[in-house]
């Protein structure tokens, strides 16, 4: 059975930590984008979450080299990658584990109580699986992140 894909979320762009003002700036400024206001400050991950007009959002990652997420070669978080929605992240994966795919994961690193599954295509595209509804993704669903944080949440420090 196929995993079942609700949504594309975000589209992550990494930059070298000097770059973070100037491509905010841009996305920002020249770009039109919207900061997410309420996206954490991830712990030696600067950045932004930009808003666009269609609920979903670009994710700038500063980071120079693996960043403090990486969970060794080619398992960073933080290079580019698309994230999409699934309906249940613990259905999602036992079917990756079922069908025998390499993935690995974080949990509560990029909003509260977010378990994100990372998996390759077979060319070697990043793709990143989220439960719909606990990102910060869609600006339309963000009540169960912004409670949590305001509960007193903080990101996972470690991996």
């Amino acid at each position: 059975m196929a995993i079942e894909i609700l949504e594309l979320h975000h589209h992550a762009v990494r930059m070298p930590i000097d770059k973070v003002e100037a491509m905010g700036t841009f996305y920002g400024g020249v770009l039109g984008l919207d900061t997410d206001a309420g996206r954490w400050s991830i712990p030696g991950i600067p950045g932004y979450f930009l808003d666009m007009g269609n609920d979903c959002q670009i994710h700038l990652l500063g980071s120079d080299g693996p960043s403090p997420y990486a969970q060794g070669p080619g398992k960073d978080p933080v290079e580019n990658h698309v994230a999409l929605a699934v309906r249940d992240i613990l259905a999602t994966e036992a079917e990756l584990l079922r069908m025998n795919v390499d993935f690995w994961k974080l949990d509560n690193v990029a909003a509260p109580e977010l378990k994100q599954l990372f998996l390759r295509d077979p060319v070697g595209n990043l793709i990143e699986l989220h439960q719909i509804g606990r990102c910060r993704c869609k600006r339309s669903d963000r009540a169960f992140a912004d409670a949590r944080a305001a509960a007193g949440a903080t990101p996972t420090t470690k991996s």
